[in-house]
C-alpha cells in the first residue's frame, strides 16, 4: 500500500493534475492496489486566500472579491485541461462555484467584524485543497479510474491549536481505518485534502504552512502503509540548494535523522515534522519529481549510508542572534531557564543554541521578525539584574544566517570540521558562532547573511558533492 503526496507544483495547473492522476493510476496497476493521494492547494493559492482574509480584516472590501474571480477563472481552466465528460466537468465547476461563494460570505463576515482570528484564518486557508482535491479526483475518473474526495476534516482530529494543530493520533487511526480500508478494497483511490483537520466540535484546523507532507505520514502510519512518496518539482534530496549550487546532485538515500536536521534547517524538500509519525514503524519515505516520475528520486529510511563523510549543505536567512551576557550570570543556577521562558513566551522559536564554558554569556537564533519581541520579553524578564550589573546586556545581530552542514559521516570522524572550516577559511568568511548537537548529524555554523551563498558553495566544493556516487575511501564495502 502507497500512501503518495503531492506539491502545489505538483498540482498548479490542469495538465499537472492530469498528470498526477496518470502516476496514480500507474502505481495502482503496478501494485495491485489503488495509493491514497494527498494533495496541496495549487501553487500560489493558499497565499492569495490569507491575503483576501487579512485585507478584509483590515477594511478592504474589494481584494477578495478579485482573488474569488481569480481563483474562480483557475480551477475553472483546470478542468477544462483535466476532466473529458461534459456533465462531470459542469457539476464539477457548480461544486468550485459553491465552494468558492463559502470563501466570499467567510471574507465579508471578517470584514464586517473587522477582525481576523486564527479560526477564522484556518477556514480561510484550507479552501485551496478542498478545491485541488475535487479536481484531481475527477481527473482520474476521466482517466477511467474511480476516485472520491476525502476531507481530511473527517479524517483528521487535531487539538484546538488553530494555525499549527496537532494530529490526536489515536482517534485518526480509528478514522482512517474505518474510512480509507474500505474504499481501497473497492478500488477507489482516496483523494485526501492535506494540510487540514478538524476539532472534536468541527471547527477546521490548519497543521502549519507546508504540512500536507505530514498528512501523508500522519495517514501512512495510520493504515499502516509499506511506503510513502512524496512528489515534488525536484528529483530528491539534493547536496544543496541548486539556485545556490548548480552542480548540486540527487542523494540515493539518506536516512530520517539526517532529513530531520536538513528540513529544520531551512531545506525546502519535506516539512520538519513530516518524518515523526513514522520513524518509529521504519515506513520509508522516498522524494520523487512529479515533472520527471521516471527518476528513482531518495529513499528516506532507518539506515545511515557510510557512503558519504556529510550528505548535503543548507542554509537559513533572515536570522538574528541574541546575546545575554554579564559577570553575574556565571554560577547562577536557573538563568538559562529564565531566558528562554522569556524567549517562549514572546512567541519566538530558537534555533541554535552556544553557550561559553565560563558561563558568562548565552546566544541563540532566532528570525529576524521574532527579534524585537524576544529582546523586549528578556529585558523586562532580567530587570532586576540588568539594574544591578549582574548582567550588562540583551543585544541583537541582525542580518546573519546558519550554514549547516549535515551527514551520518560526522559521527566519530575525525578532521571534519576541520575541513568545513578551511571551506569558510579560503572564501574569507568569519565564523561567529558554532554549534554540534550530541547526535553528529550537523555541524552549524552562524556567518554574515552576506557570505551564505559563497560559504555553501565552498563546502560543497570542499567535500566533493558533485560525485556523490563516489564512496569515501575505508567505508564499508571498499
Amino acid at each position: 500500500m502507497i500512501v503518495m503526496k503531492f506539491g502545489g507544483t505538483s498540482v498548479g495547473t490542469g495538465e499537472r493534475m492530469a498528470n498526477v492522476a496518470r502516476i496514480a493510476v500507474r502505481t495502482a496497476r503496478e501494485t495491485g492496489t489503488p495509493p491514497v493521494v494527498v494533495v496541496s492547494a495549487m501553487s500560489g493559492v493558499t497565499d492569495s486566500l490569507r491575503h483576501a482574509a487579512q485585507t478584509a480584516a483590515a477594511g478592504d472590501r474589494r481584494t477578495f472579491g478579485l482573488i474569488r474571480d481569480e481563483l474562480q477563472q483557475r480551477h475553472e481552466q483546470a478542468i477544462d485541461d483535466c476532466v473529458i465528460d461534459v456533465d462531470h466537468a459542469r457539476g464539477l465547476r457548480a461544486e468550485v462555484a459553491a465552494l468558492l461563494q463559502d470563501f466570499e460570505n467567510l471574507c465579508s463576515s471578517i470584514h464586517t467584524l473587522g477582525e481576523l482570528t486564527a479560526r477564522g484564518l484556518d477556514a480561510v486557508s484550507a479552501l485551496g485543497e478542498r478545491l485541488s482535491a475535487r479536481v484531481v479526483a475527477a481527473a482520474l475518473r476521466s482517466q477511467g479510474y474511480a476516485a472520491q474526495t476525502i476531507e481530511a476534516t473527517e479524517l483528521i482530529l487535531t487539538d484546538n491549536n488553530f494555525g499549527n494543530a496537532t494530529p490526536l493520533l489515536e482517534e485518526t487511526t480509528e478514522r482512517a481505518h474505518r474510512m480509507l480500508p474500505p474504499l481501497l478494497d473497492k478500488g477507489i483511490v482516496p483523494v485526501v485534502t492535506g494540510f487540514i483537520g478538524a476539532t472534536r466540535e468541527g471547527a477546521v484546523t490548519t497543521l502549519g504552512r507546508g504540512s500536507s507532507d505530514m498528512t501523508a505520514t500522519l495517514i501512512g502510519r495510520c493504515l499502516p502503509a509499506d511506503e510513502v512518496w512524496i512528489w515534488t518539482d525536484v528529483d530528491g534530496v539534493m547536496t544543496a540548494d541548486p539556485r545556490i549550487v548548480p552542480e548540486a546532485c540527487t542523494l540515493p538515500d539518506i536516512s530520517y535523522g539526517e532529513v530531520a536536521e536538513l528540513s529544520y534547517f531551512g531545506a525546502k524538500v519535506l516539512h520538519p515534522l513530516a518524518i515523526q509519525p513514522i520513524v518509529d514503524l521504519e515506513i520509508p519515505v522516498r522524494v520523487l519529481n512529479s515533472l520527471n516520475p521516471e527518476h528513482p528520486g531518495t529513499l528516506i529510511s532507518s539506515v545511515v549510508s557510510n557512503n558519504l563523510l556529510i550528505k548535503s549543505i543548507t542554509a537559513i536567512r533572515d536570522l538574528s542572534l541574541v546575546t545575554v551576557q554579564g559577570r553575574g550570570m556565571q554560577g547562577v543556577p536557573g538563568v538559562a531557564g529564565r531566558v528562554f521562558s522569556a524567549v517562549a513566551e514572546s512567541g519566538a522559536s530558537v534555533l541554535m543554541i552556544t553557550q561559553s564554558s565560563s558561563e558568562q554569556n548565552i546566544c541563540f537564533l532566532v528570525r529576524t521578525i521574532d527579534t524585537y519581541g524576544a529582546v523586549t520579553h528578556l529585558e523586562e524578564e532580567l530587570a532586576l539584574e540588568i539594574m544591578r550589573g549582574e548582567i550588562d546586556s540583551v543585544d541583537s545581530q541582525d542580518q546573519v544566517a546558519i550554514i549547516a552542514v549535515v551527514g551520518g559521516g560526522l559521527r566519530g570522524k575525525p578532521g571534519i570540521a576541520a575541513r568545513v572550516f578551511k571551506a569558510l577559511a579560503s572564501q574569507e568568511i568569519n565564523i561567529i558562532s558554532i554549534a554540534q548537537g550530541s547526535s553528529e548529524y550537523n555541524l552549524s555554523m552562524v556567518v554574515d547573511q552576506e557570505d551564505t551563498s559563497r560559504g555553501v558553495q565552498s563546502i560543497h566544493q570542499q567535500f566533493e558533492l558533485d560525485q556523490v556516487a563516489v564512496p569515501i575511501v575505508g567505508a564499508e564495502g571498499d
